[in-house]
């Protein structure tokens, strides 16, 4: 498969997880990958792995959710590859507790990463998308924005990926822009190993219960996640804007 043939993609939190994933997805159809995460250092375990399969791809440092970091990423990233045509915005972090003794610093730690982050982002990759009239931006909601017991944190910021998501679809789509969200329901990852953790639980025994809860009868992997953001990230969906898809085996 051949989608994304001279397209340049970023991907942030794709050290990991489903941001590896979605890097590794986009560079075998073709893209040229941008792989962000806090340290290059970090980065560079995919980028290794990408170009292992003879795609290309290359790290690069940032905390996504200050701005000007951002916007000296963004800047680097074009002058590397020319341009950038696809941006997924999937970096998270979570700090789960009961809301009545939520500390406020993480309250604003997991907002600055789920939802600022997408902010500062697309902000940033829309001065190239709109002077090239072509862009497609894609954003990690999350099952949890419907509410979720000791994540109001989490479900406010991946609530907001969602509204931000359908507002930027009204603005930018007349530049030729695409901009949807995924929602993924419970994908084995590490931070699902660590919602485990927290609540005494192995991994295992967590995602067994969450098997029984879903009508697919078991939990998702990044790599279905990955083959969701990269049809929505592709021309296929070029009529697709400003939705949320849920990827939760049928969950409600």
């Amino acid at each position: 498969m051949s989608r994304f043939t001279d397209r340049i993609a970023v991907v942030t939190g794709a050290a990991q997880g489903i941001g590896a994933a979605t890097a590794h997805r986009l560079a075998e159809e073709g893209a040229a990958v941008a792989v962000v995460d806090l340290s290059a250092e970090r980065a560079q375990g995919t980028v290794d792995a990408i170009e292992a399969k003879g795609g290309t791809a290359r790290a690069y440092g940032c905390d996504v959710a200050d701005h000007e970091a951002v916007e000296a990423v963004f800047a680097q990233i074009a002058a590397d590859f020319g341009t950038l045509h696809i941006l997924v915005n999937n970096a998270g972090v979570t700090r789960d507790g009961l809301f009545f003794k939520m500390p406020k610093s993480d309250w604003d730690t997991v907002l600055a990463v789920n939802l600022t982050s997408a902010y500062n982002c697309a902000q940033a990759a829309q001065k190239y998308m709109v002077g090239q009239r072509y862009g497609k931006i894609v954003s990690l909601s999350s099952r949890s924005a419907l509410g979720n017991r000791g994540q109001a944190n989490y479900a406010a910021a991946k609530a907001g990926i969602q509204g931000l998501s359908a507002t930027l679809a009204i603005e930018l789509g007349p530049y030729g822009i695409n901009v949807n969200a995924v929602a993924p329901g419970y994908i084995a990852t590490a931070m699902t190993a660590a919602t485990a953790e927290r609540v005494g639980s192995s991994a295992e025994d967590h995602q067994r219960v969450a098997a029984e809860r879903t009508p697919l009868r078991r939990v998702g992997r990044p790599e279905e996640v990955a083959s969701v953001v990269a049809f929505l990230a592709s021309d296929d969906a070029s009529y697709v804007s400003g939705q949320t898809l849920y990827i939760n085996g049928g969950a409600r």
